[in-house]
């Protein structure tokens, strides 16, 4: 039986074979058949000597961490979309008029914020927090405006309080849209 053909052989070269799966097919198969090589050439007769060759070469998870070691390493490709600034104002401005026009119509309020809401979500120009600060203070007004009319009788608003609301409608978004354009990632 050739040295090459004993089963010690072929369970090393099966061992390291597993180990750098992870290596280029070509450059494993080179790998492989430099070990078969060293082995061939050793000259080893009997087990023993062929155990000896065996060691000296190492164990097979650390040959394959060696040659995974010399593998050039190949950078991941991502594709990150650039972010744009100028997205940010059409988003502000429609989450800051959500609560002025839900007052004005509930319809056309409630479309706006759910639009300004999504835009702002999906947008990569702000971070979380501002996230959930302009969806506060987006959603508020309209939020007040509901709570408000169930609760309140409308005989009992006067001019002071649809002052108030009008205030309050205007200025929470307001502070919001400021925030936000505050915290556009550049």
């Amino acid at each position: 039986m050739k040295t090459i053909d004993h089963p010690l052989v072929t369970a090393y070269l099966d061992a390291v074979a597993r180990e750098t799966a992870e290596l280029p097919a070509e450059r494993r198969a080179e790998l492989l058949a430099d070990l078969r090589e060293h082995i061939e050439v050793s000259g080893a007769e009997g087990e023993q000597q062929l155990r000896e060759v065996l060691a000296d070469l190492g164990e097979p998870r650390t040959v394959a961490a060696s040659a995974l070691a010399e593998e050039p390493v190949t950078a991941a490709v991502t594709v990150v979309e650039p972010v744009r600034p100028g997205r940010a104002l059409p988003t502000v401005l429609l989450l800051a008029a959500a609560g002025l026009l839900f007052l004005l119509n509930m319809v056309v309020g409630t479309v706006a914020l759910v639009v300004g809401l999504w835009l702002l979500w999906k947008s990569p120009l702000w971070d979380q927090p501002s996230k959930v600060i302009g969806t506060a203070t987006s959603a508020a007004p309209p939020v007040m405006l509901l709570v408000g009319g169930l609760f309140l009788a409308a005989p009992r608003i006067g001019p002071t309080e649809v002052l108030l609301l009008v205030a309050f409608v205007l200025a929470v978004p307001a502070i919001g849209a400021v925030t936000l354009l505050r915290t556009v990632r550049r």
